[in-house]
This record gives structure tokens, sequence and C-alpha cells, in this order.
């Protein structure tokens, strides 16, 4: 059986599967919002002065 990610207790009900409670989707929402997850990105594609980087100043 699968835990919650937040808190590893048993899931109590469906409704907020995969976390067991409110409190868990709710930390867990607080958590993207925060910037305390993040997606690694790598940018290999040179911008058009030849430097690497996500982002070019217009």
């Amino acid at each position: 059986m699968a835990t919650c990610p937040i808190c590893t207790r048993a899931p109590a009900s469906p409704d907020y599967k995969p976390f067991c409670s409110k409190r868990c989707a709710d930390v867990d929402l607080q958590r993207w919002f925060t910037g305390g997850y993040t997606i690694p990105v790598r940018n290999d594609e040179p911008t058009d002065d030849g430097e690497r980087g996500p982002f070019k100043e217009d």
C-alpha cells in the first residue's frame, strides 16, 4: 500500500490521493508555490549571442 509522500501515513481518504489528508495536500502545494520543489533544466542550445542560458534579454 502506498503511503503519503508528506507524512508517510496510510491514505485515509481517496479524496486526497496520494496524500492522507487535505493538510498534507496543502503542504505539498505550498512547497510548489514557494520553490521548495524544482525541476532540473538543462539548456544546451546557444542563444543568438553565443551564450548558453535559458533567458535572452531584449
